[in-house]
């Protein structure tokens, strides 16, 4: 952490070149960074227009930052909560439009890179995992959870094929003494799944995943999120979407093409039939997603994963609620 509005040294922003190009700020016009963390999108924004920023994050450490960057720049304000309810945070401070929205999901660097906080498996901390620093921990879910319940987690937010048989030694570790911090968990992690030569990611990384986006209910938070930009956004306005996780791209993917008139298929994996014949609330420019370019991810491995999807804002009233593929469910 960090006492000054500089970003830590070690946070790279994402895709930060393609971001700004896709959201393409305006002098004049009002944008929101949804995930603030630790602000790189921010001040890329303020520094590319003379605009005004809101930032919004759940995490009382990224707030703090948010403060003092409050301080040095009187056209970026930081909203402590949820993007999801990021239409009632604005309307709070008397903002019911914006013309751009950018949201970078997942974890940020900066809270993996702090042991206390148990998000990485890398490094030995307290099995918390909590965004919002408030709640139930990880380790007090891992150690009250059924054993089907916690396999059915690691399985469809972590895509892990052996999720059974960790949920198991999970389960009959807890019998013998409670989980406290990563290492208990990532030991049992390495047992089951061996890292084999030349595997880049580690084991741990798919577990690790699923129990925080559980942890924090980050696929509730982003499916409420795109239809609260929806609702913000004016006539032109753009929303830009950075994912990690398939899951999170699906989320947005399926939504993206649903509010931009794409007609329903048939099939588990195509998109589900909309009840009322509703206008096109987006127009996607760029219909497929975009990948880093190959120089950032060799200065940035954790860029590797991510897709960014954008779309421009019709004049069409929103829908309200999001509608979409029976396997984001």
């Amino acid at each position: 952490m960090t006492s000054s509005s500089a970003p830590p040294s070690q946070h790279i922003p994402v895709m930060l070149a393609e971001v700004l190009e896709s959201l393409s700020p305006q002098s004049g016009k009002t944008y929101v960074d949804g995930t603030f963390g630790a602000g790189g999108y921010s001040r890329a924004i303020l520094s590319t227009a003379n605009c005004t920023v809101y930032g919004i994050d759940r995490d009382p450490d990224a707030v703090k930052i948010g403060k003092e960057l409050a301080k040095e720049n009187p056209h970026f304000h930081i909203l402590e909560g949820n993007f999801s309810q990021m239409d009632a945070l604005l309307e709070g401070q008397n903002v019911r439009h914006v013309d751009g929205v950018v949201l970078d999901l997942g974890v940020s660097s900066m809270q993996l890179d702090q042991a206390d906080r148990g998000f990485s498996f890398q490094k030995e901390g307290p099995l918390d995992m909590r965004m919002e620093q408030q709640g139930e921990t990880a380790a007090h879910l891992l150690n009250t959870l059924p054993e089907k319940e916690i396999a059915h987690i690691i399985w469809y937010y972590g895509d892990e094929p052996k999720s059974r048989s960790i949920a198991r030694a999970i389960v009959n570790h807890r019998t013998k003494a409670p989980f406290i911090n990563t290492l208990d968990l990532t030991k049992i992690i390495h047992a089951i799944c061996k890292r084999h030569p030349g595997q880049k990611i580690d084991p741990a990384t798919k577990t690790f995943q699923a129990i925080r986006i559980y942890v924090n209910k980050e696929m509730e938070a982003l499916e409420q999120g795109l239809v609260a930009a929806e609702k913000i956004l004016k006539e032109d306005g753009r929303l830009v979407v950075v994912a990690f996780h398939s899951l999170e791209d699906r989320r947005a993917k399926t939504f993206l093409q649903l509010r931009s008139g794409k007609k329903p298929g048939t099939s588990r994996h195509q998109l589900t039939p909309v009840t009322e014949e509703k206008s096109p609330t987006f127009r996607f420019i760029e219909k497929k997603a975009i990948a880093p370019r190959d120089a950032e991810v060799r200065l940035n491995p954790r860029a590797r994963s991510a897709k960014l999807r954008w779309a421009v804002r019709t004049a069409a009233s929103s829908w309200d609620s999001f509608e979409g593929d029976p396997s984001c469910k």
